[in-house]
């Protein structure tokens, strides 16, 4: 017979502690939930006591048919319920993140509108079929090299009831937003001193395999688990013209992979590196890969948790700034121009990264703020390693007729150092196309070979 000491059995018990353990799907009961008080989604459907956020009543009608490559104003009717200022900041303090409340006390001319609440949130019903499927099929891997990865999910948020950090976070990196699209930002820095200075123009194109509403999970499984597909080529400036960016973003990061076309050698290269704190060619090295719509890649740096959910002031149904016809009009001095700028109060997951011991990162405490109904991460708040306020990021959630709420760019103020990065869609005429059709061939380095011309 075997025997242990006690020595041993303690062994024993801590190196069990330390095996990583697959987070498990909710049960049947609790997945129910999603047809009864959530959202399909996953969010509360009731609205809150004072009837400030509404019930969830379906979200915005979705229009298969709309074609526009306009954004329209949908809200456009709509008044301010009330503005906040640096004056009376101190009023509304509970329900500001830490980030515009460091915006009021820096510039004096920032300001928040406050509108009416609207949740405009929703989506094909394919994707809340999937959604319910995922809740209680899907699993975290968690012994991925560059942190875990959820298992089991396909076409649909993968936990719509999320019980960790990581669960909630992989939410906003899954969130519908629609099978494809084609858009035409232009990037941007405003310096401290207020100069707007073109980054690039740009045409992007995006592909979703995970939101292929003709696959399924095995399908997609089994053609390699490619969550989103991006193509970028910058028009100008002139010095940057003809520059390709392609990405093709894996649900383990390990295997995502990333090509650049630059114009001065005439040749492809495979970047060796595109996540975390690596600065990203396409903003002309102002933002990092994982600063990219308030927060995109690798997760495995960050030891995260979910603090909890409150009800905060955050960027919502920004259709409104997709009105402007310049750059000019929206990138203002400090900030960008509260005018074109809506905000609601709206429930959010708050959610923070601490970095690991023994990892690297220049950003070494994050929060986020995800949006109930959508999951987008609508805000974020960096520090630097001495606890100062660093990076402000805010996400133009955009209400499309033909696929609900969707990302249509994002903002990042530094905080230490001045001025901010940020994009607009333009020309108004060719601001999203979300008919495109788009092949896979596009998104492949032997296609920039072909098409490198410079």
């Amino acid at each position: 017979m075997i025997t242990f000491t006690r020595l041993t059995l303690l062994t024993l018990a801590c190196a069990t502690l330390a095996v990583p353990v697959a987070h498990a799907a909710v049960s049947a009961e609790e997945a129910a939930k999603l047809k009864t008080t959530l959202t399909p989604l996953g969010g509360e459907r009731a609205g809150n006591k004072d009837g400030s956020i509404p019930p969830w009543e379906g979200g915005h009608s979705i229009d298969a048919s709309y074609t526009s490559a306009s954004i329209p104003d949908l809200f456009a009717k709509d008044k301010p319920l009330f503005t906040i200022t640096p004056q009376n900041a101190a009023q509304y303090a509970d329900k500001l993140t830490d980030g515009s409340m460091g915006l009021l006390k820096k510039y004096p001319s920032f300001k928040i509108h406050v509108f009416p609440t609207r949740r405009t949130a929703s989506a094909p019903q394919w994707v809340y079929d999937n959604t319910a499927k995922n809740a209680t099929r899907a699993t975290m891997n968690p012994g991925a090299e560059l942190g875990p990865f959820p298992k089991g999910a396909y076409g649909g948020i993968p936990f719509p009831i999320p019980k960790t950090g990581e669960e909630a976070l992989w939410n906003h990196l899954l969130r519908w937003t629609s099978s494809g699209f084609r858009t035409s930002p232009s990037l941007a820095r405003v310096t401290p001193e207020g100069k707007v200075i073109p980054v690039s123009q740009v045409t992007g194109e995006s592909l979703y395999p995970y939101y292929d509403s003709n696959s399924n999970l095995e399908k997609w499984e089994a053609a390699g688990s490619d969550v989103v597909l991006r193509r970028v080529n910058t028009s100008g400036p002139p010095i940057r013209a003809g520059e390709i960016l392609i990405q093709r973003n894996n649900i383990d990061e390990a295997k995502s992979r990333t090509w650049v076309y630059l114009t001065g050698q005439r040749r492809v290269r495979r970047l060796p590196l595109t996540c975390c704190d690596v600065p990203s060619p396409v903003a002309g090295g102002i933002a990092n890969f994982d600063e990219v719509n308030v927060y995109e890649s690798s997760i495995g740096r960050y030891n995260w948790k979910i603090v909890g959910k409150r009800e905060m002031y955050v960027p919502y149904n920004t259709n409104s700034y997709h009105q402007a016809t310049s750059l000019d009009q929206v990138m203002t001095p400090s900030t960008i121009n509260p005018d074109f700028m809506r905000f609601e109060l709206h429930r959010v997951w708050v959610v923070e990264g601490e970095l690991k011991p023994g990892q690297r990162h220049v950003v070494p405490r994050v929060r986020l703020y995800l949006d109930e109904d959508t999951w987008t991460a609508v805000a974020g708040d960096r520090w630097d390693a001495q606890g100062q306020l660093w990076k402000v990021a805010h996400t133009l959630v955009t209400t499309m007729p033909s696929t609900g709420p969707i990302v249509a760019g994002y903002h990042i103020y530094d905080m230490i150092g001045g001025g901010y990065f940020g994009s607009a869609y333009l020309p108004r005429d060719k601001q999203i196309d979300l008919k495109a059709s788009i092949p896979d061939r596009i998104f492949t380095p032997e296609s920039l070979s072909g098409e490198g011309v410079r």
